[in-house]
């Protein structure tokens, strides 16, 4: 069951971390013609002529796209951070990032400096790369077996409620105009802030205590604080069987997770579902909502109110996912998902191609955007981070969400980066692509990818062990282990393997 503890600890690690990738994903798209006057204003004072147009692009265009390339940058250190410092003692650290960048975007204007804006967009990458992988990481090792859908989904729904927040906020009547916009960039240290304070009043995750720390003592009285109950053997159990099943691989690096047999169908279907979430252009339709509902004969001082509806509709949708997913599974959600994705694309394709010429044309464009983001928001975005902690045992997973995560920082780039010569190239087409994407992730799913819900991460691993062809070693290997924990030999195997 869900108790207070688990609640708490879900609530103020995705606040705190998850909020703020949200968040900083959509700060900068309302306050960007008051930050441009801002960049052009200080050039101009410091070399007595204006900043020329071209320089102007390039500058705006680092602003934008040194997030996700600082992203990128954090998921490498995914693997260092968490194997030494833990989950917890990792998003701690994190929070210092954060707060620091805050601190310079909220006084940048006071200081007449836009190069620190620039600078501190990289290093909220690199707390959003940590906090985006490190998260779902933490709740999904805490989590028991019938909750860890449902706790893994939180992240993305606090990343929906970031965007969404930022979209509020930044309306040209709170605080997206010419003095407000410093406070907007400012305000993403405070979660921050109130994680630092609240976090380490909370257990670090059970299994890295047990399984990396070798402390079994901390861990049980973490997961009984967790359970909130004293009996918490069969979960020791669990782990202690997991441990033994990897003692014999020691800790995956990045390299060996890739060149090793026993995970590679594991390994690929993440590269898969991670590309599949970011390439299938989610940032593209958000980019092109607004002129799609300005088509659509929105007025162009409501659009913006119209771009904050659709962010509430992709928290809405994401809250849906956080319930439903124990009960239909992650294979239907995220099958679902990217097949609304995949139908919304190409029926959108044609609609705005015919808006000029079929008048409700342009509505049913605003249905498919609406669609999309409802298939998004349910599958393709939350989904495919808790199939990592659950495909990837203990061992293997920090070098896992260190992949996964870099392929989605690095997607994410290229889509930001090559969506503005697409859509100059293609126009409309653009988002065939997008739906080739999508059918693509759809098949693959569908023929390589389990259902785990209810399951326990040596019962999946067993699955995928099928698929990869070693299963015959995986169960003489665990044969071994219940032979000599029988035997009362455990002790034994675990010193001659230690000394190897």
């Amino acid at each position: 069951k869900m108790t207070l503890v688990l609640a708490s600890v879900a609530l103020v690690s995705a606040f705190g971390s998850s909020f703020q990738y949200g968040y900083n994903v959509s700060v900068i798209n309302s306050p960007a013609p008051y930050m441009q006057d801002f960049y052009n204003l200080t050039y101009t004072n410091r070399n007595d002529k204006p900043i020329d147009s071209a320089f102007l692009t390039l500058l705006w265009s680092l602003t934008v796209s040194m997030f996700p390339l600082g992203g990128f940058f954090g998921s490498l250190m995914v693997w260092p951070l968490v194997n030494n410092c833990g989950r917890k003692g990792t998003l701690l650290i994190n929070n210092l990032l954060s707060i620091a960048a805050a601190i310079v975007m909220g006084t940048s204007e006071i200081a007449k400096t836009f190069e620190v804006i620039i600078i501190s967009r990289v290093v909220m990458g690199i707390f959003a790369g940590l906090a985006s992988n490190v998260v779902p990481m933490f709740l999904g090792e805490m989590a028991p077996r019938n909750l860890r859908g449902a706790i893994g989904v939180v992240p993305q729904l606090f990343i929906t409620v970031g965007i969404l927040v930022a979209q509020i906020l930044g309306l040209n009547s709170i605080l997206g105009n010419a003095e407000g916009w410093p406070v907007l960039l400012g305000l993403t240290g405070i979660p921050s802030l109130i994680q630092l304070l609240i976090l380490p009043f909370f257990p670090e995750s059970p299994r890295y205590l047990l399984i990396q720390k070798g402390n079994e003592e901390q861990a049980r009285k973490a997961l009984q604080r967790l359970r909130g109950r004293d009996d918490v053997d069969d979960e020791i159990e669990e782990m202690r069987q997991e441990d033994r099943s990897e003692r014999e691989e020691g800790q995956f690096t990045v390299l060996s997770l890739c060149t090793y047999r026993g995970l590679r169908w594991q390994l690929i279907s993440i590269i898969v579902m991670m590309m599949g979430q970011q390439l299938s252009g989610v940032n593209g339709v958000f980019y092109y909502a607004d002129r799609i509902f300005q088509s659509a004969g929105v007025e162009e001082n409501s659009v913006q109110y119209v771009t904050v509806s659709i962010g509430a509709i992709n928290v809405v949708m994401t809250l849906l996912a956080v319930f439903i997913v124990e009960s239909l599974g992650r294979r239907i959600l995220l099958l679902a998902g990217f097949g609304l994705c995949c139908v919304s694309c190409a029926v959108l394709t044609l609609a705005l191609n015919l808006q000029n010429t079929v008048s409700w044309m342009s509505y049913l464009s605003i249905v498919c955007v609406i669609l999309y983001i409802i298939g998004h928001a349910i599958g393709a975005s939350p989904i495919p981070f808790v199939m990592i902690t659950e495909m990837f045992l203990q061992s293997s997973r920090p070098a896992a969400f260190m992949v996964g995560g870099s392929v989605h920082w690095l997607s994410n780039f290229t889509v930001g980066l090559v969506f503005l010569y697409m859509e100059a190239g293609l126009g409309p087409y653009s988002f065939l692509i997008f739906c080739a994407i999508c059918l693509a992730s759809v098949i693959y799913i569908f023929f390589v990818v389990p259902e785990t819900k209810n399951k326990t991460f040596m019962e999946i691993n067993k699955i995928m062990a099928k698929r990869n062809k070693v299963e015959i070693q995986e169960d003489k290997e665990e044969l071994k282990d219940f032979h000599a924990v029988s035997g009362g030999q455990a002790e034994k195997k675990s010193v001659s393997s230690s000394d190897l």
